[in-house]
């Protein structure tokens, strides 16, 4: 049985031909389900847990990078199939997965191609695509072994599905592995320009299994859509690994 989480945005009717088409392929398939709409004030583990208990198999997220992150940061110790089908603007995350933007996703969640990927897991909850500290006075200690910091200000990106891009002079990208039982850490120092402001320079990248970020004033968060003010943050790979359909052409 397929169950699948509508995103609220997709109500807008510039999306309404693209979701009938891929709903006509879905029953050419066999496998159209339950569709359910979110929105911000459902707490969809609960909901994905409740249709697992009606005989839920498959849990399908419909919409884009924002969504993928807040059903699955919310559950990935799930016991389910996770699918998703990108529609829209903001679709990084399904190109690593090799899932195209457009009625073929469909195609992809028929063939039922399953891997398993990892997740992350910060101050007790889980993060799945990536964790964002913006430009601030931080000390990153690595796996207990060495610590990292900046003259002035560090930007912290930590990455397990979605890519992180940058754009510095010359733009730059790097796609990570989702199955390598690692979370990959970018940090870009900040040194101060002669008269105000600050430059960016190039992006560091650290494998890691547990890291720690702190700061003697309160920093920003940002993972998988939910901000929050932190002074210091624990970071490492999660136990529980996503049971995800993906597509041939996925970059891992």
């Amino acid at each position: 049985m397929y169950v699948y989480l509508y995103d609220n945005f997709l109500r807008n009717q510039k999306y309404f031909s693209i979701i009938k088409a891929i709903e006509v392929k879905l029953t050419d398939y066999g496998i159209a389900g339950k569709i359910l709409h979110l929105d911000n004030y459902i707490d969809t583990k609960q909901i994905i847990d409740n249709e697992i208990k009606r005989g839920a198999k498959t849990i399908v997220v419909v919409g884009n990078d924002k969504t993928f992150g807040h059903v699955l940061s919310r559950s990935a110790n799930c016991d389910c199939v996770f699918g998703f089908l990108p529609i829209g603007p903001d679709n990084t995350i399904a190109d690593v997965l090799g899932i195209p933007v457009s009625v073929e996703a469909a195609d992809v969640l028929a063939k039922r191609r399953k891997e398993k990927l990892d997740v992350g897991w910060i101050n007790n909850r889980y993060f799945v695509s990536q964790l964002h500290v913006p430009p601030a006075k931080l000390k990153v200690i690595y796996d207990e072994r060495f610590s990292v910091t900046a003259q002035y200000k560090m930007e912290v990106v930590i990455c397990n599905l979605q890519p992180f891009y940058w754009k510095n002079g010359n733009a730059g990208q790097e796609i990570v592995h989702p199955q390598d039982s690692k979370l990959e850490a970018f940090l870009r120092p900040l040194t101060r320009k002669r008269w105000w402001g600050y430059n960016y320079e190039e992006p560091s990248i650290f494998p890691f299994e547990e890291m720690e970020i702190m700061s003697d004033s309160a920093f920003t968060v940002e993972a998988d859509g939910k901000s929050s003010k932190e002074v210091k943050i624990k970071i490492r790979l999660a136990k529980d690994k996503i049971d995800m359909i993906v597509g041939r052409n996925r970059k891992f």
